[in-house]
């Protein structure tokens, strides 16, 4: 039986998408690995690698963002999330800032690998400064700003928790370079009318959340908890995705509204089969919606 994760067939089922042009060869201490759909990214063996986290805040950003030109990724590291959105939305136009030469490096070649070169921009720099934001938006093509604006921040303060043992996978897990503070105010500030902000964070760190899309003046539209397996509460090992707007663009007659609270999103039964929900999702991001949980 082929197996749906290492082949373009299972099933009956086929990925769906456009098929990349390849040519990127792999080098030492690196793996080439599905993405989404036909998509590849490459990745360092022992380095950052991209998470079931990065897939699902491209998914949820693609889902809620109204209408999407032009989308930009916030720390962007290996490109896992910008990829994505540009996968799911084939006309629009994704820059992104990561500041680590290494991931951009390999997010590059990625862009390259999938032939989408045309459309994504990766810029080099540090998502905390005001030169950086100012080409981002250049690089998007529109004084306005954005219509999506996606990030995955770090989740521990440095000290609150170990590090990664590779230097590359560090500032994704710790707030080395920023936190979800400089994540909410640099998309305040990139957003164009009518945009959303999505991100990524610890369900166990929800207040903390919320306290900075309001700092930034964001209004949280709406939040989904994703739950990792069946039966362990969101708040142990959970993560929640978090859907937010300029306060700006909020009608008076809302402002101070509660934010839609969905259903989590489970993602694995108790005896450890694809739950249905996430089965669901995986087809929304060219992944056939288990993976042979059913072949006992």
């Amino acid at each position: 039986m082929a197996d749906p994760t290492t082949s373009d067939r299972y099933r009956g089922w086929t990925r769906p998408g456009p098929v990349p042009p390849g040519g990127v060869a792999l080098e030492e201490g690196e793996t080439l690995d599905w993405l989404l759909g036909h998509w590849r990214i490459f990745q360092l063996t022992r380095g950052h690698r991209f998470s079931t986290d990065d897939v699902l805040c491209a998914w949820y950003g693609t889902s809620w963002a109204p209408r999407v030109e032009r989308a930009c990724d916030l720390g962007s590291g290996i490109g896992s999330v910008a990829l994505c959105v540009a996968w799911r939305l084939p006309a629009a136009r994704v820059v992104t800032i990561e500041a680590q030469e290494q991931s951009l490096r390999l997010a590059e070649r990625s862009v390259r690998y999938n032939g989408a070169q045309d459309r994504v921009t990766l810029l080099h720099g540090d998502l905390r400064d005001a030169e950086a934001r100012a080409r981002a938006r250049a690089a998007g093509g529109d004084a306005r700003g954005f219509d999506l604006v996606t990030g995955t921040p770090p989740y521990w303060p440095v000290g609150s928790a170990l590090p990664a043992q590779h230097p590359q996978a560090v500032p994704a897990r710790l707030e080395v370079r920023g936190d979800i503070n400089d994540y909410a105010r640099a998309a305040a500030e990139l957003l164009a009318p009518g945009g959303v902000f999505v991100c990524v964070h610890q369900a166990s760190q929800d207040a903390r959340v919320r306290r900075a899309l309001a700092d930034a003046d964001l209004v949280l539209v709406r939040t989904r908890g994703v739950c990792f397996k069946e039966g362990v509460p969101l708040e142990e090992s959970g993560i929640a995705l978090y859907c937010a707007t300029r306060r700006a663009d909020v009608p008076r007659a809302f402002d101070g509204a509660r934010p839609v609270v969905e259903p989590p999103l489970c993602v694995r039964r108790a005896d450890g089969s694809t739950h249905p929900e996430i089965a669901a999702v995986r087809l929304g991001y060219g992944f056939p919606p288990g993976v042979a949980d059913d072949e006992g």
